[in-house]
């Protein structure tokens, strides 16, 4: 049985709750223009590639999640200091997005959001977060973040592991 403290609860996926660790991708009416005629509404800038290093450049990728078992024990945390990170679902169903803030170079305590079919996030630079979690079957997403040289990546495992008990 976890520690109560290493128990995480499971919040709604919102722009305001998810401002320190990045943005959230979602059809956001405020950001809506009509194109092509006034046949497709296009969302603006909903969130912006942040790469650095020289010869870094933006990747487009397809990630196919396989869906997780619960309770799902949180025992690492990994963050991209050289870009950001985007996943955005392409088969609507829903998603879990684990971040932590950084405590002294290590992530604190993590965060989990509950993200609808239709949402996708943007970790920003250096953000520590877990890899994908999918919910309930397997979930494509597309994945936008930074190629080139350089360590574009760092990993921490904590020493007592955290608990998601459900989705």
């Amino acid at each position: 049985m976890p520690e109560p403290s290493q128990v995480l609860s499971i919040e709604p996926l919102t722009s305001a709750a998810f401002a320190p660790f990045g943005t959230v991708i979602d059809a956001d009416p405020s950001k809506m223009r009509l194109i092509n005629g006034g046949t497709t509404e296009r969302f603006h800038a909903l969130g912006r590639v942040d790469v650095t290093g020289e010869g870094a450049s933006v990747i487009i990728n397809l990630f196919r999640g396989q869906p997780r078992s619960f309770p799902y024990v949180i025992e690492m945390m990994e963050r991209h200091p050289l870009g950001s990170q985007s996943f955005s679902p392409i088969g609507g169903g829903p998603w879990l997005a684990a971040v932590a803030p950084d405590e002294n170079g290590k992530p604190g305590k993590p965060r989990v959001f509950r993200a609808s079919g239709s949402q996708g996030v943007n970790y920003g630079r250096n953000v520590w977060h877990h890899p994908l979690i999918s919910v309930g079957s397997v979930s494509d997403f597309l994945v936008v973040d930074r190629e080139g040289p350089g360590n574009n990546l760092e990993e921490f495992f904590f020493e007592h592991p955290y608990v998601i008990e459900s989705p």
